[in-house]
């Protein structure tokens, strides 16, 4: 199934969104009379190119949220859950398993993808401001929405912060997903929603992998330019 791309790369995505939200951030202020207090969590690797155009319009702050997808054990590239690096977890309501003993292949799995989403944690979390999300407006950002069970568990771990709000933000998701990823954010922002949907990678005219290194580059760069801002 070919598609056209919507999107030049994930930076052109992210400068879209950002204008999206920002205007929903000055309508929103303008209609309540309170100025939000954003903070741009991104899901690396991919949400971070995004995120970065995000924050610098918006002049808050950039960190991370890390959430991996369980794959399946006869199948990598089968998602039957995804989980944070602190455990909240979500599996997926299809049964997946034809194991007798499908409990133990389910703790495997997800050890394995806890451990996954600890280790690119350690590698990013040097370069991610100290942040307060106490009664803030989280922003949660990926490069596109194919299952929803990364951003939605990504979502469970951030309500724990007591935000005033958590929204869920991306270019791309299909449109049969926005009904099921209400129940995880209390505002839903998605750009583009084709029918026809079977990778995100497919709206893209450039969708490389991203690199631990390039993620760095981009956390630095506004964690850089917070303190800057801070310093004027």
């Amino acid at each position: 199934m070919s598609h056209t791309p919507l999107f030049a790369d994930r930076t052109h995505a992210g400068e879209e969104l950002a204008r999206v939200i920002h205007n929903v951030l000055t309508q929103q202020t303008i209609d309540s009379g309170v100025k939000p207090v954003p903070i741009v969590y991104a899901l690396p690797r991919g949400g971070v190119p995004v995120a970065a155009p995000i924050a610098r319009l918006l002049g808050c702050p950039l960190t991370i949220i890390v959430a991996k997808k369980i794959s399946h054990p006869e199948n990598p590239e089968l998602a039957i859950g995804a989980v944070t690096t602190c455990g909240n977890v979500i599996w997926s309501e299809q049964k997946l398993f034809r194991f007798k003993d499908d409990v133990r292949w389910r703790e495997i799995a997800l050890n394995k993808a806890i451990k996954q989403a600890q280790f690119l944690e350690r590698q990013l979390i040097s370069a991610c401001p100290q942040v307060n999300a106490e009664d803030a407006t989280l922003i949660l950002v990926d490069d596109g929405i194919a299952t929803g069970m990364t951003i939605a568990v990504a979502a469970i771990a951030v309500k724990a912060l007591s935000p005033a709000a958590v929204w869920l933000c991306t270019p791309v998701a299909p449109p049969k997903l926005l009904p099921w990823l209400n129940q995880w954010g209390d505002r839903i922002i998605v750009l583009k929603t084709p029918e026809a949907f079977s990778s995100v990678s497919n709206f893209y005219a450039q969708f490389p992998q991203v690199e631990t290194l390039e993620v760095l580059v981009y956390l630095q760069q506004q964690k850089t330019m917070g303190e800057t801002d801070v310093c004027e």
